[in-house]
């Protein structure tokens, strides 16, 4: 397996500054050559961009046949970075994926030793297919490498390629058979990203470009140097202390089990058992920062983190049986929070500082 970060066309650009403006730039150029490929979808899309200019991982829920596989694809090779599927089932086992040590022979001295045998990991994005499909064992194996950015066998760290980005697929309607991911393990995907069918004109799309003999290569616009540049650039982004409070309420909001009664909203003291931890509040403002610097924005916006505030917090909170009865969904929960949340006035001190900024 060849690495694209040292063999890919490096950008021309790559070794200038990169502004806001810069960035959005990049986005519409990568989104548009993606949709050479894919038909519709632009959310989901976004929220996969998103992701990796934040350096986070992914967890998608969508039926067989909405082009995930392709997408995930192409975008890697839109960004030139390596790509690897891993179809996860109930026989995998973690050194399929992580890779094993052999005993390798010299020819010339007869001497044996254990060589490192790298597995599928290895690669810049990584498509974990069905990960509700493998046991726990290979699941936390992958989820140890997404956290860690390693690969530890014989006693041997080995460290994985960066950028590394971790998109997983579960499939919503059979379950039968599977191994959902505990609560805690999901908490450590950054965005839980659901895919819809598409339109009746995009499905008209798909069905005319899918069935000819044209065959659309998108062009490269990013290398993987570029992505960690942007990578940084996105935790340079300011946030003003009000914009921070608001995340924060949204997220506390969400917890039931909060020391003063009266302030737990209806609709969390009636269908919510479990609220939202403190990764939900880090990935609000990390998932802002991205949407603001992508937007061409020099700071972050309530806006911005009202947009991002599903894919971040929807697998973070668990809902109880009334929900399940009266059809709530963690959506609909998570909107009516937001809804009522109103934003705090900005400080004089603090908009005098941004003000000077601005000039």
């Amino acid at each position: 397996m060849t690495d694209p970060l040292s063999t890919g066309r490096k950008n021309q650009a790559s070794d200038q500054a990169m502004s806001p403006m810069d960035i959005k730039d990049t986005f519409e150029n990568i989104r548009s050559e993606v949709h050479k490929v894919i038909v519709g979808q632009d959310e989901v899309l976004e929220q996969i961009i998103l992701a990796i200019f934040c350096g986070g991982h992914t967890v998608v829920e969508g039926v067989p046949g909405l082009a995930k596989t392709l997408m995930i694809s192409t975008l890697a090779r839109t960004m030139s970075l390596g790509f690897s599927r891993i179809q996860f089932t109930p026989d995998l086992m973690p050194s399929d994926m992580t890779g094993t040590e052999v005993i390798e022979e010299d020819k010339t001295t007869g001497q044996r030793e254990l060589r490192f045998v790298k597995g599928p990991i290895f690669s810049n994005v990584i498509l974990a297919d069905e990960i509700n499909r493998t046991p726990p064992k290979t699941q936390a194996a992958l989820l140890e490498s997404m956290q860690e950015r390693q690969v530890t066998a014989g006693g041997v760290q080995h460290q994985l390629p960066n950028p590394f980005f971790v998109l997983a697929t579960q499939n919503p309607i059979e379950q039968e058979g599977t191994y959902p991911l505990p609560e805690a393990q999901l908490d450590r995907f950054m965005f839980n990203i659901r895919v819809g069918y598409p339109t009746e004109q995009e499905e008209m799309d798909i069905v005319k470009k899918t069935t000819t003999r044209e065959s659309i290569e998108p062009e490269r616009i990013l290398n993987g140097d570029d992505c960690l540049r942007i990578q940084e650039m996105v935790r340079e982004v300011p946030v003003a202390d009000h914009i921070v409070r608001y995340a924060l309420r949204i997220v506390r909001a969400t917890r039931i089990r909060s020391t003063d009664q009266d302030a737990v909203h209806p609709i969390v003291r009636d269908y919510l058992s479990w609220g939202a931890g403190p990764r939900a509040s880090q990935f609000l403002i990390l998932a802002a920062k991205a949407k603001a610097i992508m937007s061409g924005s020099t700071h972050v916006m309530p806006e911005h983190l009202k947009e991002i505030a599903l894919p971040v917090m929807r697998h973070r909170i668990i809902p109880n049986f009334n929900a399940e009865a009266d059809g709530v969904t963690t959506d609909d929960v998570i909107q009516t929070i937001i809804n009522e949340t109103p934003v705090e006035d900005v400080d004089p001190d603090t908009k005098n500082r941004m003000s000077s900024v601005m000039k």
